[in-house]
């Protein structure tokens, strides 16, 4: 794995560090390697959670080098930005709860990191912004895309299409993050989340998360309803279906198999 992101595992939450300073910015090493950490991890069936956050005390992540795109090679921005898509889809799409610790700045890619998290806590100095188009680019790894499901469209265009950067406690009240912690706590927030996700069976919350998700793509609300009696009944072929109703009812704690 590229010493650019780090892996540690604890019980049942990998927690996954952006290490790229000063800035903790994305290069194609680092997204290529945050992409294969993902399949890793959902290959791992002792993993429940993952918790991501960014090396240091400044720096979420700063996004794309700019000097990366200096030349206007249009090869190497396709080459960046279906990088960029690929990882960010893969992390949005890990089975598990996913939770961003933004430790500082989150700007560009970095905030689009955390947008495509399940969950973002923000320590209280974080700044957040998509300021792509002040230096004639757009936001390609879901920006467009995931900020207004979160903040709704006109704090989505203010970002985007004004530059405008804020501050932990206004991205709280418009719902970008869950929650806003002292500086240093982020991490500390973040795992105690994935705790908590951990006690939950993890062949639930893998199809939770999909129908939660799959309300963002249109369907509507009956064939959401039809799709989340077939994930009910489903979760009647998994161990930890049989494993947590039977748990409940001798008064003990479950031993999920992720099966």
């Amino acid at each position: 794995m590229s010493s650019l992101i780090q892996l540690e595992k604890r019980e049942h939450t990998a927690i996954v560090t952006i290490n790229n300073p000063p800035a903790n910015t994305w290069t194609k090493a680092s997204l290529d390697a945050l992409e294969a950490t993902i399949a890793d991890l959902n290959a791992d069936k002792n993993i429940y959670a993952l918790v991501l956050t960014g090396q240091g005390e400044k720096f979420f992540s700063a996004g794309a080098d700019l000097k990366t795109f200096a030349d206007g090679d249009v090869g190497n921005a396709s080459e960046m930005a279906m990088a960029f898509g690929r990882a960010f889809d893969a992390l949005s799409q890990f089975r598990g709860v996913s939770i961003a610790a933004i430790n500082g700045y989150a700007m560009g890619g970095g905030l689009e990191c955390a947008l495509a998290c399940d969950l973002r806590i923000a320590e209280e100095h974080a700044q957040m912004a998509l300021p792509e188009a002040k230096v004639g680019l757009l936001p390609c790894a879901g920006g467009t895309q995931n900020l207004p499901w979160l903040v709704g469209e006109g704090w989505a265009k203010r970002m985007i299409l004004c530059g405008e950067r804020i501050k932990a406690d206004r991205a709280e009240r418009i719902g970008l993050v869950e929650e806003v912690v002292p500086a240093g706590e982020a991490l500390e927030k973040a795992l105690a989340l994935a705790a908590l996700a951990s006690q939950q069976s993890p062949s639930s919350v893998a199809r939770c998360k999909t129908l939660v998700m799959s309300a963002r793509d249109g369907r509507s609300h009956r064939d959401g309803w039809r799709m989340e009696r077939e994930l009910f009944v489903e979760l009647f072929s998994t161990e930890d279906q049989r494993e947590g109703v039977n748990a409940f009812l001798e008064k003990r704690a479950p031993e999920w198999k992720n099966r």
